[in-house]
């Protein structure tokens, strides 16, 4: 952990108190680990800690989920089985913990990188940012003088490590909508290894049990949504992803080649819209990806 410039560690919430020189810590596992001059030439000179900020990790209301930004992946993954959300009638919760898994980390990491450091990290892989943004998530964010905005966060992350958040601004929490929780999910990860970063990311959501809702992360730089109203066709399909995604939006790193990627984001998303135009429940489907079904997942854990 190369912090050496570090200064002064002051505990806040408020963005009136940042300067050139800061950084906002939460977490701090991809904060420590990138060191000092992770974020330009001029090294970090404060930490603003949210360590005390205490905000409840995880609200559940009829509305929805608000998940805090200093939300850990552990509290996350707990969730699904809390009172709050046991029981509800949302199919989207099955989500979480792929999600979760998609990390491929230890208890150490879990029960301290955060939701909202994941989205700010902004990396392709970013599962926080595939869950998020595939259940229609809104960031809320905070600025100077007590401003406040909200942004999808298929639309946060703008490319590899880039978001919209402006010098200072604070990104306080993430609503899952009742609406999009509500609907029927499916869920397909690939990676180039065994435990290895997440190479293809995709999650496909049929609302009202017609409009299909599709959003690609991990192979792209950024989340890339696509919707329809109704399922379509493969051959449509495969059409409305070539036009959204340009061979420059397909990542390129050592987790995946951009005509590998690409390649599997058709077939993933090929799987989806036929787990998703199947029958519920229906036996015999083809899924590539791992984690999925959840049901398969537990099932295994408890020795099955």
């Amino acid at each position: 952990m190369d912090m050496n410039t570090i200064e002064a560690v002051v505990p806040t919430t408020d963005p009136a108190e940042w300067r050139a020189g800061d950084a906002w810590l939460a977490g701090g596992t991809v904060l420590f680990s990138y060191g000092s001059y992770a974020f330009g030439p001029e090294p970090l000179r404060r930490l603003l800690d949210l360590g005390a900020a205490g905000w409840t990790p995880a609200t559940v209301t009829e509305d929805g989920i608000e998940l805090a930004a200093t939300c850990t992946v552990a509290q996350l993954y707990s969730l699904p089985d809390s009172p709050a959300a046991a029981g509800r009638p949302w199919p989207g919760l099955d989500l979480v913990r792929p999600c979760c898994d998609s990390f491929v980390a230890s208890f150490k990491v879990w029960n301290t990188s955060t939701v909202g450091g994941n989205l700010c990290t902004s990396l392709p892989a970013g599962p926080m940012i595939s869950l998020c943004a595939g259940l229609d998530g809104t960031a809320t964010i905070l600025g100077q003088g007590g401003a406040s905005r909200t942004v999808a966060v298929a639309e946060f992350v703008t490319g590899d490590a880039q978001n919209c958040l402006s010098p200072g601004e604070l990104l306080r929490s993430i609503h899952l909508p009742a609406s999009a929780l509500s609907s029927r999910v499916a869920f397909r990860r690939l990676s180039l290894s065994n435990l290895g970063r997440s190479g293809v990311l995709l999650i496909g959501r049929l609302d009202g049990g017609t409009s299909l809702v599709l959003t690609v992360t991990a192979a792209t730089k950024r989340p890339v949504q696509l919707r329809f109203e109704a399922v379509p066709g493969a051959d449509r399909l495969a059409a409305a992803l070539d036009d959204a995604i340009p061979a420059d939006v397909y990542h390129d790193d050592i987790h995946g080649l951009p005509d590998w990627r690409r390649d599997m984001t058709y077939r993933l998303a090929e799987e989806i819209r036929a787990e998703l135009t199947a029958p519920a429940g229906a036996a015999g489907l083809q899924v590539s990806g791992d984690f999925w079904p959840p049901a398969g997942r537990d099932a295994l854990s408890k020795g099955a």
